[in-house]
């Protein structure tokens, strides 16, 4: 053990019950795993969370499950029996955190709204997240991924003039996910104030909103939104793909004009277009944008995309290769920098990136990704449960 891994971590001592499935809620909880807090995932006996079956790319684990649910312990209770409720409120007596992203209302019909909660326990943090939030009128809407990314006008700015496109990642759930592990994290330096618990009402629609910011004031007061450019950007020019003479492809990105003098110097090695007056500014550079194509596609016609990259380097100018899955897999600076580790699973170790945010003070945690009510006895047993008992609870399930 190195000197970090025998230092306290932040969440040391906190406990998180989460009722949770999909992503976001499981992407929030195990980043407070990540930082040494407990967290108790709640399951359905059996099935388990619904994500465990999305697919069996993992040597027959799920992609998401995989990604997101490590450092927990799974308890399996089936909570429409009495006797699970029951456990699970014995549960949240203790508990510092509770963390649910089940379908709109059902945790309050099953006794654990909040209010209902802080009874028991004054000092609980409950996290709900949902589609729309806790109140209004779209309270009650089903809300996956997808269609919070169309309803937050994502689709609107992501794609081609010819077709709107997705994310390639479930951005609307992460983004959920995020702020929910940054309340979290929030309301436990704000209890440790007050000595109070609290309630954090996330909504998926709201995160997505607020990392639509920019094209929101973009079209501020009704002017035209941006269009939909596929990889480039839609307001700065040159910023995007590039193909060489070779045919490979480069993103670039020139965002200010002292890289704009540059690139045209030491990468396009014409100076003149540096004063040239349709591309003085970034306004003007986006307008002329096809003119400018043109010319940049002449240029880079000559090259090899090392050749290019080294010009680009030369000059000082961002860029970066298309990359794909399996590059990323062998990137070379994740491995410099010792980012990959394992992890234990139903199946065996499994290869798993420490999360961002590298700190000097304490190791993050990286424990085993769990079976379907692996910890349900042990979880029972330490709130005092008798193996009749656990046997017989286990049995009506």
């Amino acid at each position: 053990m190195t000197k970090t891994q025998t230092r306290p971590r932040p969440l040391d001592g906190i406990t998180i019950v989460s009722l949770e499935h999909a992503v976001a809620a499981p992407f929030a909880t195990r980043q407070l795993a990540d930082l040494g807090a407990r967290v108790i995932k709640v399951e359905r006996p059996g099935s388990g969370d619904f994500a465990r079956g999305y697919d069996q790319r993992v040597r027959g684990l799920s992609s998401h499950f995989t990604w997101i649910n490590r450092s927990k312990e799974s308890l399996a209770l089936n909570l429409k029996q009495a006797q699970a409720r029951a456990a699970l409120m014995q549960l949240l007596q203790t508990a510092d955190v509770l963390v649910q992203n089940l379908a709109p209302g059902a945790t309050a019909r099953m006794g654990l709204s909040y209010d209902a909660l802080k009874a028991h326990n004054p000092r609980l943090i409950v996290c709900d997240i949902s589609g729309y939030g806790q109140d209004g009128p779209w309270r009650d809407k089903k809300a996956y991924d997808l269609l919070i990314q169309s309803e937050a006008a994502f689709l609107s700015v992501t794609g081609t003039p010819e077709a709107p496109v997705k994310a390639g990642i479930s951005v609307a759930d992460i983004a959920a996910g995020m702020y929910a592990y940054s309340s979290v994290l929030s309301a436990l330096l704000l209890r440790g104030r007050t000595g109070e618990g609290s309630h954090i009402d996330v909504s998926m629609l709201e995160a997505m909103a607020e990392w639509m910011g920019y094209p929101l004031y973009y079209a501020f007061d009704g002017a035209p939104p941006p269009p939909r450019t596929g990889a480039s950007h839609a307001s700065i020019y040159p910023y995007g793909p590039f193909t060489a003479g070779d045919g490979a492809s480069l993103i670039l990105g020139v965002q200010n004009e002292r890289e704009w003098q540059a690139f045209c110097e030491g990468v396009l090695q014409r100076p003149e277009l540096a004063r040239d007056p349709r591309f003085a500014g970034s306004s003007q550079r986006n307008t002329h944008r096809a003119e400018l194509q043109a010319l940049i596609a002449q240029s880079f016609g000559r090259l090899s995309a090392a050749e290019l990259a080294q010009r680009l380097d030369t000059a000082g100018i961002a860029h970066a290769r298309v990359n794909d899955l399996a590059g990323l897999w062998a990137h070379p600076q994740l491995a410099a920098r010792q980012r990959w580790r394992e992890v234990g699973s139903p199946v065996g170790p499994l290869p798993a990136l420490l999360p961002p945010g590298a700190s000097n003070a304490f190791s993050c945690r990286m424990d085993p990704i769990p079976a379907v009510g692996q910890h349900t006895r042990a979880i029972l047993a330490e709130l005092g449960w008798s193996e009749e008992q656990i046997t017989r609870l286990q049995a009506q399930s």
